[in-house]
């Protein structure tokens, strides 16, 4: 079954949902420069610097010492795919297992799709393909709450942000 394309205006998903439930996989990368995957929980879909109602946007959020990091920062393209459910234990292996180690994509039985200077899965049932709009580092100094930091940044190992435009939304 191949993908179709949808306007972003006629995309509608619970985006709680899908991030927290599903663990979709942000990855960067091409056939040309490779590529390497991550299972995610955290983002934001949305609209940003547009106008008429802003671009469609996804922001992702990687901790540097992730091998993902090093491909988010020299592509500027990068995918968030949707696997279907039954997937929670590849799901949870991608995430566990660093593509540093091992080819943990072929492990996890999924089909590395390259497309649009980017790579994302045949398997998925949803693809967001993003172009990179802006970076940052999440600091210290910005937290107003700051017991978030003991708790989710002990190391001080805090994530960068990345906003990407949602250049297409592929479903099944």
């Amino acid at each position: 079954m191949s993908f179709k394309q949808v306007d972003p205006k006629d995309f509608h998903i619970n985006p709680i949902t899908t991030l927290s439930d599903e663990w979709p996989l942000l990855t960067a990368g091409s056939k040309e420069t490779g590529f390497n995957t991550m299972t995610i929980s955290w983002g934001h879909i949305g609209s940003l610097w547009g106008t008429g109602g802003g671009k469609p946007t996804f922001v992702a959020y990687v901790r540097p010492q992730r091998y993902t990091f090093e491909f988010m920062n020299s592509n500027d393209m990068y995918t968030v795919s949707v696997l279907p459910a039954g997937n929670k234990e590849a799901l949870a292996y991608l995430g566990r297992v660093s593509g540093r180690d091992e080819d943990k994509v072929a492990k996890a039985g999924l089909t590395p799709v390259f497309d649009q200077g980017t790579t994302y899965f045949e398997e998925a049932k949803l693809v967001l393909v993003c172009r990179k709009l802006y970076q940052a580092p999440i600091l210290e100094d910005g937290f107003i709450d700051k017991a978030l930091m003991g708790k989710i940044y002990p190391e001080k190992d805090y994530h960068t942000m990345y906003i990407g435009e949602v250049m297409s939304i592929l479903t099944r």
